[in-house]
């Protein structure tokens, strides 16, 4: 393997003593997509800066980028070398690896890197997990179990205790989506639109917005957080006329909110919560279905869209994009959305350790 073997010296990604010191565990997510190209831009772009962190997965991939690679054994051994070299624990994969051409053949490593980066975060030598994107339909076709990273990390993290100084105790997974100045969390995610309605319950919004409001609290610094709770239906079913959701399931949630101290307002229509006026009235909003969360997001910022798992005893954080299998391989993937999250990360770490 090819690596740059220059003086060694410890990189924390410029952090005061307030900060994490820690360096992030970042999982290769599929080979064949666009992950590894990304992961070693974000290096060239983070080395002299930071936030320093370290990849789960396969080095030959890695080396194939171009990246100078460094095989390491231990985080700290990665938060060392970063500056000079992209530092990988390395997990290789047991099957031929082509850009753009997904494999079930590949799953057994993508699902390993996802569980080694849980247990380094989860045994304290990680600061938290940043995920390059995984396409479902392989894993799938290997027998994977979950709808994606958000349920499996939920598994993962199962009965592991929520460290919070603030006494928060809501327990996750919630999916925030972040750009910019908007936030958006998801009610139901990756289910058929047909669905939806017959999902939506008073308790489920509930928890999802209780969820997200301590969240905002201890992972982002917000002391009085402002939920705004969208409606189902256009115009928030105009008082009946276009569904009812909205006065027998949103409506009580909201008064449920309220009575928990929470400062929810809704429903809001869905048409009008998200331009720039209204953006500055909430902090958060609490979004039916995915499309509704998903659109504003990569509408307001389509490369630097993040991915945030919230309720999680660890840190997690992705891109907001997937595989891009059509243009693995062509060197024209931007690391953008890679590098928001790899840097929300770090600030989340750093928030919760001085909690």
């Amino acid at each position: 393997m090819s690596e740059v073997d220059l003086a060694v010296r410890h990189h924390d990604g410029g952090a005061t003593p307030d900060r994490c010191t820690k360096p992030l565990a970042l999982t290769l997510g599929d080979p064949a997509g666009v992950g590894p190209e990304i992961v070693a831009k974000a290096w060239a772009a983070l080395k002299g800066t930071g936030p320093a962190f370290t990849v789960i997965g396969d080095a030959a991939v890695l080396v194939a980028q171009g990246a100078p690679v460094h095989g390491v054994s231990t985080m700290s051994e990665g938060a060392a070398r970063f500056a000079d070299a992209l530092p990988v624990l390395d997990r290789p994969v047991r099957a031929p690896v082509s850009a753009g051409q997904a494999s079930a053949d590949h799953a057994p490593a993508i699902v390993a890197w996802i569980e080694s980066a849980v247990e380094l975060c989860l045994a304290g030598e990680a600061a938290g997990v940043v995920t390059a994107p995984i396409a479902k339909a392989p894993l799938y076709e290997a027998g994977f179990k979950f709808p994606g990273h958000t349920e499996f990390l939920a598994e993962l993290t199962r009965g592991k205790p929520i460290p919070s100084p603030l006494g928060l105790t809501r327990r996750g997974p919630v999916m925030m989506l972040a750009s910019g100045d908007l936030r958006t969390v998801l009610v139901t995610i990756h289910e058929p639109y047909a669905k939806v309605p017959s999902l939506l319950t008073v308790e489920r919004i509930v928890h999802t917005a209780a969820v997200t409001a301590e969240a905002l609290k201890s992972d982002f610094g917000i002391a009085r957080p402002r939920l705004a709770v969208a409606g189902l239906n256009p115009h928030a079913g105009e008082s009946g006329q276009i569904g009812r959701e909205e006065i027998e399931v949103i409506i009580p949630a909201v008064t449920q909110l309220r009575a928990l101290g929470i400062d929810a307002v809704g429903p809001k229509p869905a048409d009008t919560l998200f331009h720039a006026e209204a953006r500055r009235t909430y902090d958060t909003a609490v979004c039916m279905y995915h499309d509704q969360a998903l659109i504003p997001v990569k509408m307001l910022d389509f490369w630097s869209g993040v991915n945030i798992t919230l309720g999680l005893p660890i840190v997690r954080t992705s891109p907001d994009h997937g595989t891009g299998f059509d243009v693995a391989g062509k060197g024209v993937a931007r690391p953008d959305s890679l590098i928001a999250a790899i840097r929300i990360a770090h600030e989340i770490a750093s928030r919760r350790r001085r909690a």
